[in-house]
């Protein structure tokens, strides 16, 4: 089984975020990038069929050279190889369209994705290279057994969970749960090392366009000031509540 994880570049949440050229670029100075938390969890399942089922595992990322950082410790956690398609992420489309390319070329069974990445929250790459690609597709995927070419998913719903059947080739766009987060692997020296030598192809992009443009950002609204109340004054409290918050 050829599985292919689709890695994103992404700030560190700890990160301070600012903006630059009037609040319409992303400004990466000083900011920390690692693996989109959902990719991790496709990689850390990915890495099970590895060893479990025999199964070979390439991570893909579109971006310039500054990403290739995060795909060498794809590569220490385990993966077989990576790929750069070197372009700028412009929008969901655009990554889409590239990641479709890398698929047809790889011929690949399995697409692991991340239902969405933690700097833009688009959500919407997995499945629009499930329907590129022509494959099953199962979004907000938290469990995944592989049999054959056969394919048992659970996904989240509202209220519950859904478990489904289908066929490879398979898209998923898998999230927290797919993995336990004890399960997640921290690349160790032998794996750095190991990394070094594993083939990083970069390829160049196919002709496509941004379907959007981002014309602004904005950060949230800093929080209020907080009025504290001692605990036996209860009047006053009550006086805050119906007359500053009103509330009651």
């Amino acid at each position: 089984m050829k599985i292919l994880v689709c890695i994103s570049h992404v700030p560190d949440t700890t990160s301070k975020i600012n903006f630059t050229e009037g609040d319409t670029k992303f400004d990466t100075n000083g900011v920390q990038f690692v693996i989109n938390p959902n990719d991790e969890f496709g990689l850390t399942r990915a890495m099970w069929f590895k060893e479990k089922q025999g199964a070979t595992v390439t991570v893909v990322n579109v971006g310039g050279p500054e990403t290739e950082p995060t795909l060498r410790k794809a590569l220490a956690i385990g993966a077989d190889e990576a790929i750069r398609v070197n372009t700028e992420a412009t929008d969901g489309f655009a990554v889409a369209k590239q990641l479709t390319k890398v698929i047809q070329d790889g011929g690949y069974d399995l697409v692991i994705a991340g239902r969405e990445s933690i700097d833009y929250n688009g959500g919407m790459v997995p499945g629009m290279i499930a329907g590129l690609t022509n494959a099953n597709f199962v979004n907000n995927c938290i469990s995944l057994e592989i049999e054959g070419t056969n394919a048992t998913a659970t996904r989240e719903i509202d209220g519950g969970k859904e478990t489904v059947t289908t066929a490879l080739p398979l898209v998923i766009g898998g999230q927290k749960g797919l993995v336990e987060e004890s399960d997640l692997r921290i690349p160790n020296m032998r794996g750095i090392m190991m990394a070094r030598k594993k083939p990083l192809q970069v390829v160049e992009p196919v002709t496509t366009e941004s379907e959007t443009t981002s014309v602004s950002f904005e950060k949230p609204a800093p929080k209020g000031a907080v009025t504290l109340v001692a605990p036996d004054n209860l009047d006053e409290l009550v006086s805050l509540l119906h007359n500053e918050a009103k509330v009651i």
